[in-house]
């Protein structure tokens, strides 16, 4: 019980990464509208506005890797508690767009940062028979995020008029980003290093009392050994990932990566607002639509948690993954016929969340962070979640001219195709994982 309460105390920690992830993402969804009015922007500089962080989260990513590889999991968390509290600030502080804009893009590096960290971290300190389980606390504390800002936007938005609000309440939104960031600076200060980077730099002593900690002294030398011999076999370079038995397993990651984004989760949530107003909830409702979608979200979540480590990453990627088909169909056929008002599109949209939540939203995150020699975990998981950005780019890029060229039916269909694409991937490439050793899963490469 001991070691069980020291492990879930430091993966608490680490997931906080997580609901920072989703607090900033979120939190400019509130405050747009008041920037909107105090700039005076233009639409094409609202999607600026509101794209900027995404840039960074590219440009985080692709660093996040190599510093931890080269100053460790700890420092490299550290540094993301940082930049999130500077662009906390510094969004809450500017006259001037062009400063707010470089204070999210900031915001960005440390999402960025935080979205392959964090499960690192999570993954290369968590017992076998629970990691799953553990490394799903981010993708849960993610959603908690989203729903916290939320809530806190609308009370910050409901402490005034229109034009206290374009004055002042949008900085405060943002400005309340530094307090669970600040959080997550101090804590880190009390969770130890990875015990895997740690015995690739050659402390095996630091490690061993770590490992001790968490898996018991009886499993501790045993997985000691299992680290240190895959860490004699591996050079540790970049050209690695492309040799013939992890390039199988960095194609496993960028396909689960860019999938999770490309097949409808985010075209579901942005057209959600218009549907439930057309089946007949107020225009002044909206916080009533986004917290029943969160609430979904967090609930499928925590089930996916339970079920992860029993039933195993790949079943319930498959069944999730073939929900959100049947569910896609489903919306494509609504649109297509105009049967927006009817239950079955509200029942298809809430469907498609329970089933995104309890697969595809967690399992991409726990199968990246799994699959990866210890050697090389870092920049290949930077290559990895960088295909998340890079989803998220494309579909922020392509879904308003695919609605408008092949309408709302066929872009859902779409959606349904990439579907069936990542099922067969699945099925045919990607292995069961839990309860298995890293250093055991890296033996399915060779």
């Amino acid at each position: 019980m001991a070691n069980s309460l020291f492990v879930l105390r430091v993966c608490l920690v680490a997931a906080l990464g997580g609901l920072l992830f989703g607090y900033d993402t979120a939190v400019i969804a509130g405050a747009i509208g008041f920037l909107q009015a105090r700039f005076d922007l233009s639409p094409t500089m609202v999607g600026w506005v509101a794209s900027s962080a995404i840039w960074g989260c590219v440009a985080g990513v692709a660093f996040a890797g190599y510093l931890s590889d080269q100053f460790g999991r700890k420092k490299a968390l550290l540094l993301t508690a940082f930049l999130f509290t500077i662009s906390g600030i510094a969004t809450a502080l500017p006259n001037s767009l062009s400063l707010f804009i470089l204070a999210r893009f900031v915001g960005g590096l440390a999402i960025g940062a935080a979205s392959m960290l964090s499960p690192l971290y999570i993954a290369e300190i968590a017992p076998p028979h629970i990691r799953g389980r553990l490394v799903t606390l981010y993708q849960l504390a993610i959603v908690i995020g989203i729903n916290l800002i939320y809530y806190v936007n609308m009370q910050i938005a409901a402490m005034g008029d229109q034009a206290w609000n374009t004055q002042t309440g949008w900085r405060i939104m943002l400005g309340s980003e530094t307090i669970p960031a600040i959080l997550f600076g101090i804590l880190l200060f009390f969770v130890p290093e990875s015990p895997r980077w740690l015995i690739k730099q050659g402390k095996i002593g630091q490690a061993l009392d770590i490992l001790k900690a968490v898996n018991g002294t009886q499993q501790a030398e045993s997985i000691r050994e299992q680290i240190r011999e895959s860490l004699e076999k591996k050079t540790g370079t970049f050209s690695d990932l492309f040799a013939p038995g992890l390039r199988k397993a960095l194609s496993i990651g960028v396909v689960l990566a860019l999938f999770s984004q490309i097949t409808g989760i985010n075209a579901i949530i942005y057209f959600a607002p218009e549907i439930f107003k057309r089946i007949g909830f107020s225009a002044d409702s909206a916080f009533m639509q986004t917290f029943l979608i969160g609430i979904i979200n967090t609930i499928f979540t925590i089930v996916a948690l339970w079920l992860v480590d029993w039933q195993g990453r790949r079943k319930l990627l498959l069944w999730g993954v073939a929900g959100m088909t049947i569910c896609l169909g489903v919306v494509g056929y609504c649109f297509y016929f105009s049967l927006l008002s009817g239950p079955w599109l509200l029942i298809a949209i809430l469907a498609y969340i329970a089933c995104f939540a309890s697969s595809l939203g967690p399992i991409p995150w726990i199968i990246i962070s799994e699959i990866f020699p210890t050697q090389t975990r870092g920049v290949a998981m930077s290559v990895a979640t960088g295909m998340v950005w890079v989803g998220v780019l494309l579909i922020t890029q392509f879904t308003p001219i695919l609605l408008d060229s092949v309408g709302g039916a066929y872009l859902f269909w779409i959606f349904m195709g990439n579907s069936i694409v990542l099922f067969l991937f699945t099925l045919k490439n990607i292995p069961e994982t839990k309860n298995l050793t890293l250093e055991e899963i890296e033996q399915q490469w060779k």
